[in-house]
């Protein structure tokens, strides 16, 4: 099959490691064409190419700056990028018929893209739902409920929803929340297809892991609590930042590595209050970062209070993979917690609620954190490999 994978991630190479390039892997493994369209931001000074490597065709397109910019050029970037993608397939793929369309949200704005080429080609059409847009935005008081700006990302939520033939959601919670608050969506159409990848072994001795916390200078007689990954708003750092001020242990350790808007805040906090059980790091290689995960003992998941949507953070599949039992702190409405206590591979706490958090951390230096993370890697393995979401898309096609 021809496959078009659309994406607002800029992946310059397929043999990375991540949810996306090692789904992607797997297509152009087991025979198909695999043609990925790409973002380049304007800041790096690249025009929009077409290359093919690796077993797969690239094409880069230039774009405004989406990350890490103002809100006004983001907000044009993303409104921008459906146009700029869909003129420069039409010059660089336009004798290429795509069978399969597979794409991610975020963004909610490649509906014009989807719908043209679906059009063409008569294409299946494949949504991996990854972030509920505009919702999120509105949880963490970004738009306004009901306003314009709303009104018109709705818009575009439900035409994007209305042209996918499937729908993947990350967890039964959000097939649950699809379901329930878009009632013109056809059942039958949405299905669980959650975040995976490819998962490797990682086995260091005990020797491995002393030299790795010596480097970063990490205790080696504590337990270290691990929070890898972006540091945003809606990740709930303020409650982490609370942990750690109100949990002063002699057996715990905290560690925070990552970037994001969040960071200098953070590292402002660290300064102020210089905590004798936690230290912040910028983000780290991803070699580097899978090094230093092996050598900690639990990962740490935090998400905002407020929010109504369920997320699903992708971080959690590091934490497996390196066979870490998990502490999550989340909102009511996502299913990670419950998913983790039921296969006993962690622990589930409500954000914002300090007194049992802090009662999880001291239940956490008295269970079997060993065989807590071998159950963890067992349901990484189980659910959330590439292998699975492969088969589970493969399913969906017609022939």
């Amino acid at each position: 099959m021809n496959i078009l994978f659309l994406t607002l991630a800029e992946i310059n190479s397929i043999e990375d490691r991540g949810i996306y390039q090692d789904l992607l892997r797997k297509f152009r493994n087991e025979g198909h064409s695999v043609f990925l369209v790409t973002p380049v931001e304007r800041r790096k000074h690249v025009l929009t190419n077409f290359e093919k490597k690796e077993g797969v065709s690239i094409l880069q397109v230039k774009t405004f700056n989406i990350q890490k910019t103002n809100k006004i050029e983001k907000g044009l970037g993303t409104l921008a990028i459906e146009y700029q993608y869909l003129y420069a397939i039409k010059k660089y793929l336009k004798n290429i018929k795509f069978d399969l369309i597979l794409y991610s949200t975020p963004p909610i704005t490649f509906a014009k893209v989807i719908e043209y080429i679906k059009k063409r080609d008569n294409s299946q059409t494949y949504l991996l739902l990854k972030d509920i847009f505009p919702q999120n935005a509105v949880d963490m008081k970004l738009i306004k409920q009901g306003g314009f700006i709303h009104r018109q990302f709705l818009k575009k939520e439900k035409k994007l929803y209305q042209i996918s033939d499937t729908i993947g959601c990350m967890s039964p919670a959000n097939i649950q929340y699809i379901i329930s608050n878009n009632p013109e969506v056809d059942p039958a159409k949405v299905e669980e297809n959650p975040n995976s990848i490819y998962p490797i072994s990682f086995n260091y001795s005990f020797e491995d892991k002393a030299a790795i916390r010596n480097k970063y200078d990490i205790p080696l007689n504590k337990k270290v609590l691990v929070y890898g990954g972006n540091l945003g708003k809606r990740q709930g750092l303020d409650f982490l930042l609370e942990t750690i001020h109100n949990f002063n242990s002699d057996e715990i350790f905290f560690l925070i590595i990552g970037d994001g808007t969040e960071y200098q805040r953070i590292r402002d906090w660290f300064r102020v209050y210089l905590p004798n059980n936690a230290i912040l790091m910028q983000r780290l290689s991803k070699e580097d970062y899978d090094k230093l995960l092996a050598a900690c003992d639990v990962g740490l998941i935090f998400l905002d209070s407020n929010f109504l949507i369920p997320n699903f953070p992708s971080r959690l599949l590091s934490y497996l993979e390196m066979g870490l039992p998990v502490l999550a702190a989340t909102d009511v409405n996502t299913d990670i917690g419950r998913i983790l206590e039921e296969y006993n591979s962690g622990l589930s706490v409500r954000a914002g609620n300090l007194e049992d958090m802090i009662e999880k951390l001291n239940s956490l230096l008295k269970l079997d954190l060993k065989n807590m993370g071998i159950n963890g890697r067992d349901l990484l393995l189980k659910n959330y490999t590439v292998n699975r979401s492969y088969n589970i898309i493969m399913n969906r096609m017609r022939y």
